[in-house]
């Protein structure tokens, strides 16, 4: 599904939270929306969700009007919130059947979307017994019962300890795919690691939209990893296109990368090759840092 936003304003009495906001996400990218507090993420939200109906401007979703076609827009929306409510009491099977319920399905897709999430197995379990990721899972697999064409993430991986990051990004990245996915977080490590595009509002404006290979292409590259040993700053200096290597803290270490090609498969391969586990790996977008200080700066 294909969104368009056409100078969208949005304000408070007299604050103006969304400022002619204009832009276009189209099927298959995850975009990352960027920003400081209160620079007007969260009322951007709510205008696509349905949540607010008092705004300017215009939003379609393909030939569908916000406006005049809210509810047939909103059968084509999932959404996460931030705080992911869920009812703890519920197993997590009935928990989806009441979800699928709410949109009135007829033959809901309970076992696709259990496996698709990863929660066969838990499928039985009350949610309350669940660990943050599991729940995360749960919310994810209500917001993805009907199908929907655009997600709508709202810091999905805030307080997941590394292991369920790396499930839960992998999990969006896939839906991804097919979906047109805006994700919503404070964590900039988070958008390296999954989104296409980035967007940056500051004081209710859009100060930066850009695909994020092409802000990855004016930076140097740094890799930061985490193994479960010390390893000698040596060994981890003859890995390919490596420049320089600093061990920042116990068993972290930060390498300088003097190419644009993403180098973590052959960090990868080094612990492997090793016998090393990895706690951490990611890669550290210095420019998109950079960028984003500069352009949320007062």
């Amino acid at each position: 599904m294909s969104l368009l936003l056409q100078n969208v304003s949005k304000s408070y009495g007299s604050v103006k939270a969304l400022k002619d906001i204009s832009v276009s996400l189209k099927k298959g990218e995850v975009v990352g929306l960027l920003g400081p507090n209160g620079a007007g993420k969260s009322s951007l939200m709510k205008i696509l969700t349905g949540y607010y109906k008092e705004w300017e401007g215009k939003i379609s979703f393909e030939t569908l009007d916000l406006k005049g076609d809210l509810q047939s827009i909103q059968k084509q929306v999932g959404y996460l919130p931030e705080n992911n409510p869920l009812y703890n009491e519920m197993y997590v099977i009935e928990y989806l059947k009441y979800v699928g319920g709410l949109h009135k399905l007829k033959n809901p897709p309970f076992k696709e979307i259990l496996e698709k999430t990863g929660l066969v197995e838990h499928q039985s379990h009350k949610i309350q017994t669940l660990s943050k990721g599991y729940r995360q899972r749960v919310g994810l697999a209500a917001a993805l019962i009907h199908d929907p064409q655009l997600l709508i993430l709202d810091e999905p991986t805030t307080g997941l300890d590394p292991n369920q990051l790396v499930a839960i990004r992998k999990l969006i990245r896939e839906l991804g795919k097919d979906k047109t996915v805006l994700l919503s977080t404070h964590i900039l490590q988070e958008v390296d690691a999954l989104c296409d595009r980035v967007i940056i509002i500051n004081k209710g404006e859009i100060v930066l939209d850009q695909a994020l290979e092409a802000i990855r292409n004016k930076q140097e590259q740094i890799i930061e990893v985490s193994f479960d040993y010390r390893i000698e700053l040596v060994a981890l200096e003859k890995l390919p296109n490596v420049k320089k290597v600093i061990n920042t803290h116990d068993f972290d270490y930060e390498l300088q990368i003097n190419s644009t090609q993403d180098m973590r498969p052959a960090v990868f391969d080094f612990a492997h090759d090793n016998g090393l586990k990895i706690h951490n790996l990611q890669l550290k977008n210095e420019s998109l840092e950079q960028l984003f200080k500069k352009l949320t700066s007062a």
